[in-house]
């Protein structure tokens, strides 16, 4: 059980690929500590029960002092997970400064305060870790982030805070890098395509699987990938 012992950060873990990232490190041996900011989120959440998860709520990750409070409660910090994010579908004519600014605060914002404060926390343990980022396909394939503009270009900064942060804190033994899924294959996504083929979308069973060696002490040498996540699609 490679996460014996550790504690592993998740943000999001309340969603569709989160619990299964969860899921995975649980049964991997890890305790988890899972931010939420509605309280819908945590009733719903299959693991609320589990006594290697602890649910920490209201939480809004785009506050420095909240994401602060968040890692600085927990003890061993081995690796940090950062799912959580948002899709927006808006033509840039159409999107506003506030829609643009909340895509920057939910998805880049949020993410840098976490990878900052994952890079403190597991700095304390002085024992080294992980962080995996969650990008997307659009952020690395930018035209088919037409009619998503704002979305695609705070997924690619994601990307790219990924890379440099890698190299920044690769002396201190912590390895960070991102996974950028396409399409998952997620209730939400099916409702909304009911016409695609699910079979060519990744399970996020499969994503999980990827995100799971990439935080894990097995990864000894990978860092500053943006590995995709696409199936077949």
């Amino acid at each position: 059980m490679p996460f014996e012992g550790w504690d592993v950060v998740v943000t999001g873990g309340t969603g569709a690929l989160g619990a299964a990232v969860v899921g995975a490190l649980v049964q991997a041996g890890a305790a988890c500590t899972v931010p939420w900011l509605h309280e819908n989120e945590a009733e719903r959440f299959p693991y609320r029960e589990n006594k290697r998860v602890k649910l920490v709520g209201p939480v809004d990750l785009a506050d420095e002092e909240a994401v602060n409070r968040l890692f600085g409660g927990v003890p061993a910090l081995w690796a940090s997970v950062h799912i959580a994010g948002g899709f927006a579908m808006s033509p840039v004519a159409k999107t506003g400064k506030g829609q643009l600014m909340q895509q920057i605060d939910i998805n880049l914002v949020s993410c840098f305060l976490c990878c900052a404060a994952a890079v403190n926390a597991i700095g304390r343990t002085g024992q080294g870790g992980r962080i995996v980022n969650v990008s997307s396909r659009p952020a690395l394939e930018w035209r088919i982030g037409a009619g998503m503009a704002a979305y695609t270009a705070t997924k690619a900064a994601v990307a790219a805070l990924t890379v440099a942060l890698s190299e920044e804190v690769a002396k201190d033994g912590i390895l960070v890098n991102a996974v950028a899924p396409s399409i998952m294959d997620t209730p939400a996504n099916r409702a909304a395509m009911p016409k695609a083929n699910y079979d060519f979308w990744p399970k996020v069973e499969e994503v999980a699987a990827t995100i799971l060696f990439l935080a894990s002490p097995e990864n000894k040498v990978t860092r500053g990938a943006v590995v995709p996540v696409y199936g077949k699609s």
